[in-house]
């Protein structure tokens, strides 16, 4: 699947420092230490409502890591996956009488459309689901044999235990959660801990066998299609040496997906799935977090179409702190827009003979856990001291906060 077109990353010759981030399983600020590259991958969308301001927040996040690594002069392999069939997929097609397929082509244009505007450095793999039925079946296929996967009807699902058994992962491994928090949340985020016949109430569904009215595959395990946690498992497996650097994603995905994901790739391949397991914070809007089920989105196609400058957008998001729990105002674009006009500004006349800590301090905010909030704040101090920007200066922001200071 093609992704977007590159953005402008003017990055120097200099090597910025190395990236430390929040890792949410041992809950400290760890140092990011790829060997001679940096591997990432964030779970994509599923493509039925993109993008909102929640989606984007997500993605600038791992831009931001990702512009810092190459600061770093690291080689960088970022995968992201895109789940172009699933169950919400399927349920918004059918209410509204449009073919799963067209609607899922319709939203993955507009999200690489909205990603292309917002800066965004795309995957260097972006991988759909439908893509991968072959290399999927075959990780549910080896699971089944090994009997870390079985079947209840014509589903398969994954054996926790014997997981557990067979490999390092274990039940609330990744998460940190306890058995009463994870049952709760398979509920809440797509699990079915209320199926009778299952080994474990929290097992997960690795392979749904076909139902009428559904779209479904040949494959060696009977017809059918993935389960939702198996897709990055295999897909991440298929594109990154692992254990990868980072894995990423919104905190909601912390359990049950990441959990999952993290025990289908111990046991397919007994390496850990992920270094470092990070995740962003969710996006309020009028109160209640910015979700589909509730309908309080705010798009940035809708956003862009009213006139409002991408790079507005960017700087709101860029203005809270990645891991933060915030919301999404009318005042906090109005600041961002008033934010821009003032940089623009500044970084329209170059020339002047800098500050020769200023790049090192934005640098050393964006690699201390991604602190973009700080990151703006050393600009601002830096335009308020009233000297001219520097061609350097200008260029830099660019590189690692995905600003131009070019008059629009």
């Amino acid at each position: 699947m093609r992704s977007w077109n590159y953005p402008v990353v003017p990055f120097g010759t200099d090597a910025g420092p190395l990236a430390r981030l929040w890792d949410s399983t041992t809950e400290s600020l760890v140092e990011t230490a790829p060997g001679e590259f940096a591997s990432l991958y964030v779970c994509g969308i599923t493509p039925y409502d993109a993008t909102h301001i929640g989606h984007a927040a997500t993605f600038i996040a791992y831009d931001t890591l990702v512009r810092s690594w190459k600061d770093a002069g690291y080689e960088v392999a970022y995968v992201q996956n895109v789940t172009d069939v699933d169950d919400p997929l399927l349920e918004r097609a059918t209410a509204t009488g449009v073919d799963w397929q067209d609607l899922a082509s319709e939203q993955i244009e507009l999200f690489r459309e909205d990603m292309q505007a917002l800066s965004v450095i795309p995957p260097d793999y972006f991988i759909g689901v439908t893509e991968s039925i072959p290399a999927i079946a075959s990780g549910v296929h080896r699971l089944l044999d090994s009997g870390i996967g079985y079947r209840l009807d014509t589903d398969i699902y994954f054996d926790s235990a014997a997981a557990a058994a067979a490999s390092e992962w274990h039940l609330g491994s990744e998460s940190g959660f306890d058995r009463d928090e994870m049952l709760r949340l398979s509920a809440e985020r797509g699990g079915d801990p209320e199926r009778s016949g299952k080994r474990d109430p929290l097992d997960p569904l690795l392979w749904r066998g076909a139902r009428d009215g559904e779209p479904s595959w040949q494959s060696p395990v009977g017809e059918g299609r993935p389960g939702w946690h198996i897709e990055c498992s295999v897909i991440a497996a298929e594109y990154l040496e692992l254990p990868m650097t980072v894995s990423g994603g919104a905190s909601d995905l912390r359990f049950p997906h990441h959990e999952f994901t993290a025990g289908h790739t111990s046991a397919l391949t007994g390496y850990q799935h992920a270094s470092i397991r990070t995740h962003a914070g969710l996006v309020s809007y009028q109160g209640e977090k910015m979700s589909k089920s509730l309908g309080n989105l705010v798009f940035v196609s809708q956003l862009i179409s009213d006139g409002v400058d991408p790079r507005a957008i960017r700087l709101a998001i860029l203005s809270q702190h990645y891991r933060s729990e915030w919301e999404w105002t009318d005042a906090l674009l109005e600041k961002a827009t008033q934010r821009l006009a003032r940089w623009v500004t500044w970084g329209g006349v170059t020339g002047g003979a800098g500050e020769e800590e200023f790049v090192d301090d934005l640098r050393a905010a964006i690699t201390n856990d991604l602190n973009t909030p700080r990151a703006l704040g050393i600009i601002d101090e830096r335009i308020a001291f009233g000297a001219p920007a520097t061609e350097h200066e200008v260029a830099s922001i660019q590189a690692l906060l995905g600003i131009s200071l070019a008059r629009s």
